[in-house]
């Protein structure tokens, strides 16, 4: 049977990142994130109803988080989900379900607090290799010409 843990939400960060060092030596940034949804009744009431999620960034993309995001910037998220299990002191069984990001988008302006989500955007995730054997640079610039052009 195949299994699949992907999770893809877009909101805004309720508080600002709080990064701390883990005693081996590994960074970990933790934010909380707000996502709304909202929907029209049958009645034709308008609703809405908003998420709360925590997520936990490692590494260097969870440092650039703490350096870059404040409460409100927009953002978007891809992670996985994780369930933390615990006991208390007292004996009560506890657990809490969130999200490890695997790529955190930043989104909108960095100077506009909530942004917009049209704005420009910044990637706290490491370079990745380019998709499908292209790359950034114009190594087809040469190949071409209007001259060339069947049409």
């Amino acid at each position: 049977m195949a299994n699949l843990n992907k999770v893809l939400l877009m909101g805004n960060l309720t508080r600002d990142p709080e990064l701390r060092t883990i005693p081996s030596g590994q960074t970990v940034c933790e934010l909380g994130l707000a996502t709304n949804r909202s929907w029209t009744t049958p009645q034709g009431e308008k609703r809405e109803e908003v998420t709360f999620v925590d997520i936990t960034v490692w590494g260097r993309q969870g440092e650039n988080c703490s350096k870059y995001l404040s409460k409100g910037r927009p953002v978007y998220v891809e992670g996985r989900l994780q369930l933390s299990q615990w006991e208390t002191p007292e004996g009560q069984k506890r657990s809490k379900l969130r999200v490890v990001a695997e790529r955190v988008q930043f989104l909108g302006s960095p100077r506009d607090g909530a942004g917009s989500q049209t704005g420009s955007y910044q990637t706290a995730s490491a370079p990745s290799a380019p998709s499908q054997g292209y790359s950034n640079s114009n190594q087809f610039s040469n190949d071409f010409s209007d001259e060339n052009l069947p049409f």
